[in-house]
């Protein structure tokens, strides 16, 4: 955590050597991160940005069992995917704008970060997708045609293919596309703007955008994915593929998986144990 300019507090995800997957730990360090931003009035806007090659490679699909969930979510059927969804809304809910800082690969759960902050601004040749849904279950949190359009939704979900930043950008899933090198300074440049207008007024600014989305059934059809997502899981295909992820080798699952697309990267350590690649998405 640092604050790079004035009313600026800037969170770093920093697991590069996992790709900045996202462990229970991380994700209540990082909400306790910004929920004492959220009340500190020295800042007025917060980033959220990836240590290392990425902003996030997803959730962690090899997490330690003795890190218990960074808050309470009632148990049952579907408890994963709303235990996230309402950590999304909350950073929605906060006062002080937030800001994504996107590079490198950004998959399956690091795009519903990315997704859940106010702003999103990646690098051009950053890579946003959700591969999941080629064999695990729908998202945890369908933001995709609210997003991106009915069109590319569709397309996003039938394939799992990633989009560029650019094209994240151009199909309206990001504001805007720098070339890498750029992206720190023109992210902070934005974020200078941002803090420019007193704080009691950008909240009521952020939370108009807000409940006019909520208003059009943004929160209520994300909440409903979340059903949906407890559904798939009980499909046989899901089934078989979570199985092998736990009778076999994590590595050789994915990429089966991946294999008839030709995309992403997957690797294991010699025992066989995931490390956190561009393949590392949700595991519920």
């Amino acid at each position: 955590m640092d604050d790079p300019a004035p009313f600026v507090r800037r969170l770093t995800l920093n697991r590069p050597e996992k790709r900045n997957a996202l462990s229970n730990r991380l994700r209540g360090e990082l909400f306790d991160a910004l929920h004492a931003g959220d009340l500190d009035r020295e800042v007025r806007v917060m980033i959220i940005r990836g240590a290392g090659p990425c902003f996030s490679a997803g959730y962690d699909l090899a997490p330690d069992p003795n890190d218990p969930l960074p808050w309470y979510t009632a148990p049952g059927d579907g408890q994963w995917p709303r235990h996230v969804v309402a950590g999304w809304f909350d950073i929605w809910d906060l006062a002080t704008p937030v800001i994504a800082q996107v590079h490198g690969w950004c998959l399956a759960g690091g795009s519903e970060l990315a997704t859940a902050c106010d702003l999103v601004y990646v690098a051009e040749d950053a890579q946003i997708g959700y591969p999941p849904v080629r064999t695990m279950s729908t998202p945890d949190m369908q933001f995709h045609p609210w997003l991106m359009g009915m069109r590319v939704a569709m397309e996003q979900m039938l394939t799992g293919d990633a989009l560029s930043g650019a094209d994240a950008a151009r199909v309206g899933w990001a504001n805007r596309a720098f070339p890498a090198a750029d992206l720190e300074r023109e992210v902070l440049r934005i974020a200078e703007r941002v803090a420019a207008i007193p704080p009691d007024l950008q909240q009521l600014n952020k939370r108009s955008v807000h409940r006019a989305m909520e208003v059009m059934g943004a929160r209520t059809a994300i909440r409903y994915g979340s059903e949906i997502l407890a559904l798939g899981l009980h499909q046989r295909s899901s089934k078989e593929y979570l199985r092998d992820m736990v009778n076999g080798r994590l590595g050789d699952a994915l990429a089966r998986r991946d294999a008839p697309f030709g995309d992403y990267g997957q690797a294991t350590t010699a025992d066989g144990d995931a490390t956190a690649t561009p393949r590392e998405e949700s595991a519920r």
